[in-house]
């Protein structure tokens, strides 16, 4: 069983920057696939950023491409979401996803990931 805990959201104004961490418990992360999803008021949840077990890999949906950079540090169980030149319309709650699957071409799809946290609001102003 792996226990993930994000930290890291808070209220920023359009163009700022914040960084999620996503500390996670109870197994070693370095074999898990993980992601960051989030969920907007009155919007089902939606894949933001995934990153494979090494790191050598990731993927981001094309609003936050060139923004948003998703990373890892398998020592300390630790996954992270840099987020940069932040819009309203990033405003949701962001939660961190971990995978034991192997198949990367499915870490854009919730249902491929077996662990979730319970989110950090992340609210950027006009």
């Amino acid at each position: 069983q792996v226990q993930l805990v994000e930290s890291g959201g808070g209220l920023v104004q359009a163009g700022g920057s914040l960084r999620l961490s996503c500390a996670a418990s109870g197994r070693t992360l370095s074999r898990y696939y993980m992601g960051w999803f989030r969920q907007a008021p009155g919007k089902e949840r939606e894949f933001a950023a995934a990153i494979s077990w090494s790191g050598g890999s990731t993927s981001y949906v094309d609003s936050v491409k060139g923004r948003f950079t998703i990373s890892r540090d398998n020592a300390k169980n630790m996954v992270y979401l840099q987020m940069n030149s932040l819009k309203p319309e990033d405003t949701a709650i962001y939660y961190c996803a971990g995978s034991s699957k192997a198949g990367g071409s499915y870490s854009a799809i919730a249902t491929f990931y077996d662990y979730w946290g319970h989110g950090t609001q992340v609210t950027v102003s006009s």
